[in-house]
């Protein structure tokens, strides 16, 4: 059997006006619906479109939102997905679509102007299976806004080329992506037992396969993160989860990056311990001394985070850059915590709840 060296093989390019399928899956979104959709309707698309929502099982007004919006244009096609997990969700709105590039969009997202027109100028020119952009994190509130402000910046979430930018060219994975369709049934689709880095998974199998996977910088979409501390917390810990299940994987093809937040979280746990030693004084003299070389990370960090968080990167105004000081050790200790649980046990079926009311049923 042939195995294929990344970017040796050409994606199939389909007419100009062949069409385009967008697919969201969708749960508990009614603040954000309506936008993500009316992003996706007005994109500039030469032929046929056509948007599918997969409805989980949503507590809130979502589903008789998206039964409004499906009457008003008839583009917009509802499915179900009573399992909610977005993987699954994605396959079966892709299995029900019927054009030959799929565009994914999430429903806490919306589609820049021109999006999908540049997608398939880039796919067509380099030939790739996948393309991505820029995650464009936005706030409508000071605490989201200082959530937003650290999704793009390398201090948040570590320098990956979709939140931070970087220059045109392959690209280990792509944020939602405007994908052949053709490559997806090649490669099988998104792993349905992962529930997060689906996308990463996906890319990973496209690469192998011999295709390419390419960022385009000029692509962007808007992006609201979490609106509370609490969801926050649990969206990153269960993506650190499900990130440590795929190091237990696929060991070193992930990136190095993706370390940090855990050593930071057992630097964490290594000086809460020698604190402990020195108080009760078994640690004394020279060799407490010694052992409170374990703080200079700490404190290295904590310069860091405050430097961040007293300049203009984390937000314009004081009520952002307060919530900065919460919000990055937040983000990185969660996702740390959770990535070294992962990695030690597997996901196990871990859920990610942080867009679930106290009522939804899990999957």
């Amino acid at each position: 059997m042939h195995v294929h060296t990344p970017g040796e093989r050409d994606a199939p390019v389909p007419a100009p006006d062949a069409g385009v399928s967008f697919v969201m899956p969708v749960l508990n979104e009614e603040r954000y619906l309506e936008a993500s959709v009316a992003s996706v309707l007005t994109q500039d698309v030469d032929g046929p479109s056509e948007l599918i929502l997969a409805l989980g099982p949503s507590t809130d007004g979502t589903d008789a939102l998206a039964r409004r919006l499906a009457a008003g244009d008839p583009r917009v096609r509802l499915i179900s997905n009573p399992d909610a997990d977005i993987p699954i969700g994605l396959n079966l709105a892709i299995a029900a679509s019927a054009y030959p590039t799929i565009v994914r969009v999430d429903a806490h997202s919306a589609l820049e102007p021109g999006y999908t027109r540049r997608a398939m100028a880039t796919l067509a020119r380099v030939r790739a299976a996948n393309v991505g952009g820029v995650m464009r994190a936005e706030g409508r509130t000071p605490f989201q806004r200082a959530v937003a402000r650290a999704y793009n910046s390398p201090i948040g979430l570590g320098g990956g080329a979709y939140h931070s930018g970087g220059s045109d060219g392959p690209a280990e994975s792509a944020y939602l992506g405007v994908m052949r369709r053709a490559v997806l049934d090649e490669v099988g689709g998104f792993d349905e037992s992962i529930r997060r880095g689906e996308d990463w998974e996906l890319n990973l199998r496209i690469r192998r396969a011999g295709y390419r996977v390419w960022f385009d910088p000029g692509l962007a979409v808007a992006y609201w993160p979490r609106e509370r501390w609490s969801r926050l917390v649990r969206q990153f810990r269960s993506t650190g989860t499900w990130r440590g299940e795929l190091v237990r994987r696929y060991g070193r093809r992930n990136s190095l990056r993706f370390f940090a937040p855990p050593a930071l979280v057992v630097a964490v746990a290594v000086a809460f311990v020698v604190a402990v030693l020195q108080l009760t004084g078994v640690l004394h003299g020279v060799w407490s001394v010694i052992a409170s070389l374990v703080y200079l990370p700490l404190v290295a960090y904590l310069a860091v985070v405050i430097g961040y968080a007293a300049g203009g990167r984390a937000g314009p105004g004081i009520r952002e850059r307060l919530w900065a000081l919460l919000v990055v050790p937040s983000m990185h200790l969660a996702w740390g915590t959770g990535f070294l649980g992962g990695a030690a046990r597997g996901a196990r079926e871990n859920v990610d709840t942080s867009r679930l009311r106290r009522n939804t049923p899990l999957p």
